[in-house]
C-alpha cells in the first residue's frame, strides 16, 4: 500500500462512545474518500474501555494505549512520530468528519505551500455555528476582552480582538489561533518547530505551538469550505471546576515562556498579577454558582 497522504491523529481520554463515532465516520464512509489515510489512536490511560473497543472493532487503526495519562501535547507528539503522511490531521475524539472535509483541506494546503495549519469551520451537531477561531493572548486583547468591551462592541477589531467576535466565518482567512480540534498540520512544519511543548499545561499548549509556528514563518489559514462536526469539551468537561483551574495555569506558563522575555521585569509582575486576580475572580464565580445550582437541587428534593 502506498505511503499515506494524511496521518489521523486522535488524542483519547474516557470518550469511548465520542472516539467511536468519530472513527465510523473517518471509515465508514458512503462514498469512497479519495485520499490515503492513516488513523492513529493515543489513548491516554482510559477507564472506559476506549483502548478495548479500538482493538475490537477497529483493528487497522493504529493504536497506542498509554499505562497513564500523559498529557495532550505528549500523546500528539507520540502519535507524530509513527506518523507516515505528510499532513498531520489533530482531532478531538468528540468530532464528526464529514467525506469531503480531509480532501478539502488537503486540497487548500497544496495550493498554499505557506501554510503549516489549515482549520476547518467547526459546527455544533444541530449544524448551528461554533465560534473557533481567537487571536493570541495579548495583554491589551485580555484586558479588552475581561472588562466585557466585546461583548459590548462585538464588531469592533480592537475591542473584540481577542475573541474575535467580529470574524466572518463565511470567508478564508489567515488567523492566529483556531481551536484544536480539528486541524490539518504541514508535517515538516510540525518537525521543524518540533511538535507540542510537553511541559504546557493541556490549556494553552495548542496557542503556543501556533505561536512558534507564526514565528518560525508558517501561515495559518481557516478555511470555511470544509466543515467538521465538534460536539465540543467531552473530556474537558469530565474535569468540572479542574478546567478553570487547568486554563488560569496554562496562560501564565504561556505568559512566563512568550511574553516574560519581552517586558521589563516588575511590568511582567503586574500584569502577571492582573491575570492571576482575574483568573480568580472567574474560578470563585463558578464555584458560586456550583453552590447555588446544588443549594437549588437539595431544596428540590
Amino acid at each position: 500500500m502506498s505511503e499515506p497522504i494524511v496521518s489521523v491523529i486522535i488524542v483519547n481520554w474516557n470518550t469511548r462512545e465520542h472516539l467511536r463515532r468519530c472513527l465510523q465516520s473517518l471509515t465508514q464512509r458512503s462514498t469512497p474518500c479519495t485520499l490515503h489515510l492513516e488513523i492513529i489512536v493515543v489513548d491516554n490511560a482510559s477507564v472506559d474501555g476506549s483502548a478495548e473497543m479500538v482493538r475490537c472493532e477497529f483493528p487497522h487503526v493504529r493504536l497506542i494505549a498509554n499505562d497513564r495519562n500523559l498529557g495532550y501535547a505528549a500523546a500528539n507528539n507520540q502519535g507524530a512520530k509513527i506518523a507516515r503522511g505528510r499532513y498531520l490531521l489533530l482531532l478531538n475524539p468528540d468530532t464528526i468528519v464529514p467525506n469531503e472535509a480531509v480532501v478539502r483541506l488537503v486540497e487548500f494546503a497544496e495550493f498554499h505551500p505557506d501554510a503549516g495549519i489549515v482549520a476547518p469551520k467547526l459546527v455544533y451537531p444541530d449544524g448551528s455555528l461554533q465560534p473557533s477561531v481567537r487571536s493570541f493572548p495579548t495583554p491589551m486583547a485580555l484586558l479588552f476582552s475581561a472588562l466585557g468591551l466585546d461583548r459590548v462592541f462585538p464588531q469592533s477589531r480592537i475591542f473584540g480582538r481577542y475573541r474575535m467576535t467580529w470574524f466572518r466565518y463565511d470567508q478564508v482567512a489567515e488567523v492566529d489561533q483556531p481551536m484544536a480540534s480539528a486541524l490539518l498540520v504541514r508535517k515538516n512544519a510540525w518537525e521543524q518547530i518540533g511538535g507540542m511543548d510537553e511541559t504546557m499545561p493541556i490549556f494553552f499548549n495548542d496557542v503556543d505551538f501556533c505561536w512558534r509556528l507564526k514565528k518560525a514563518g508558517w501561515r495559518i489559514y481557516f478555511f470555511p469550505n470544509a466543515t467538521v462536526i465538534h460536539h465540543h469539551g467531552a473530556s474537558t468537561r469530565l474535569l468540572g471546576i479542574g478546567k478553570a483551574l487547568a486554563t488560569h495555569k496554562g496562560l501564565l506558563h504561556f505568559y512566563d515562556k512568550n511574553f516574560r522575555p519581552l517586558m521589563p521585569a516588575l511590568l511582567y509582575w503586574l500584569l502577571r498579577s492582573f491575570i492571576s486576580l482575574g483568573s480568580q475572580l472567574r474560578i470563585a464565580a463558578l464555584l458560586a454558582a456550583n453552590l447555588l445550582v446544588s443549594l437549588r437541587q437539595k431544596r428540590g428534593e
